[in-house]
């Protein structure tokens, strides 16, 4: 535990270090969002941020690569590949970040990011079907693995629309990953904490906890799509280790619960990004607008409609992404009906300061 500790806060160290110099650059480069009709900035913020993002996650890397224990992670050459589709998809958000691309070339970035880690090793190794661990052809693990990549970097895209909102549940996101993770990891043949996996949800949280100072509202600089993908194909890896190449029922000796684990885990972690991506995509079908097409009535968007504020807003999403992520990995640990009457009991709170609170802070108003 003191080799990831250690990890999460030089990851956050460099990033909150670098931040302010990305900053200056991406003024000097004129990366710098626009102001466009939906959005709810009213000053144009300089973007770049994921550069910052990705030198935490390269410095942590590096001092891993040091450490007694997290040496031993490189061996299988999964954190190479991680590091590399990281570099890759980067890139291409920053490129995008100073002068626009279109969509084609940002999914064949993505594409070209997934096909990387999945040469390196970072692949589904079998797919888990209710309980039942289904091997395909490499080919289709292969083709999974980079469904999984694009699925899980646009959805952390699409949800990053207000400061600080993607940072944080992304953070959120990759402690509850740490957590199961680790303890997962105590079930391994002989037991081995050191994993792929838990490796970069702790340096993605260390990254997410030092950009989160600079962005949180009001927001010195955006992370812009070089952060989104980056940190999405980050979740991404994480999700295809622990799903595709680990036994859920040595977490659980519930049958039905070690069945659905390995489906529900990842997508209840990442919830509130899926969520959002899905509505949009069946929004904007619907309306026979293409699913890329930019729009004002995402998750973040409606609830600033209800009356939330701006840094409201954000904690409520926090909120809910925190109830739904831990509220899955403690059911998933330990299970039992206090597990779920607490699980009941944070969603009711969740609920009622969604639906009431702005009415309470008006009325405390006046």
């Amino acid at each position: 535990m003191r080799e990831y500790l250690l990890i999460c806060v030089v990851a956050l160290a460099v990033t909150y270090l670098m931040t302010p110099f990305v900053r200056a650059l991406a003024v000097v480069i004129k990366a710098v969002t626009p102001l466009r009709e939906r959005d709810v900035h009213t000053v144009p913020i300089p973007r770049l941020g994921g550069v910052a993002i990705f030198a935490g996650l390269a410095a942590a890397t590096v001092v891993a690569r040091q450490l007694p224990y997290l040496k031993g992670v490189y061996v299988s050459g999964q954190m190479t590949g991680v590091l590399l589709g990281a570099a890759v998809i980067c890139l291409i958000g920053a490129i995008d970040d100073v002068r626009e691309l279109d969509w084609m070339t940002k999914f064949a970035g993505q594409v070209l990011a997934a096909g990387v880690m999945a040469y390196k090793g970072v692949i589904m190794l079998h797919v888990p079907f209710f309980g039942t661990s289904t091997v395909l052809p490499q080919p289709v693990l292969i083709g999974v693995t980079v469904l999984i990549v694009l699925v899980t970097t646009n959805a952390v895209n699409f949800i990053d629309g207000l400061d600080g909102l993607a940072a944080g549940i992304v953070a959120i996101a990759a402690l509850a990953f740490f957590i199961y993770s680790y303890l997962l990891s105590y079930t391994f043949n002989p037991p081995n904490v050191f994993s792929t996996a838990t490796f970069v949800t702790a340096a993605t949280l260390g990254c997410c906890l030092g950009f989160l100072p600079h962005n949180f509202n009001p927001a010195r600089l955006f992370m812009g799509d070089s952060g989104a993908l980056l940190l999405g194909l980050l979740l991404a890896a994480a999700t295809i280790s622990i799903t595709g190449n680990v036994d859920p029922s040595a977490v659980s000796g519930d049958q039905v619960t070690a069945a659905l684990l390995p489906i529900i885990a990842p997508l209840a972690v990442l919830s509130i990004p899926f969520l959002d991506m899905v509505l949009a995509v069946f929004r904007r079908a619907r309306a026979g607008q293409k699913p890329w097409h930019p729009d004002s009535k995402h998750l973040h968007h409606r609830m600033l409609q209800i009356g939330h504020g701006h840094r409201g807003a954000v904690l409520i999403l926090y909120l809910w992404a925190a109830v739904l992520a831990f509220g899955t990995v403690s059911w998933a640990i330990v299970g039992g009906w206090p597990t779920l009457a607490g699980i009941a009991v944070a969603v009711v709170v969740a609920v009622t300061l969604t639906a009431y609170l702005p009415r309470w802070m008006r009325n405390r108003r006046l």
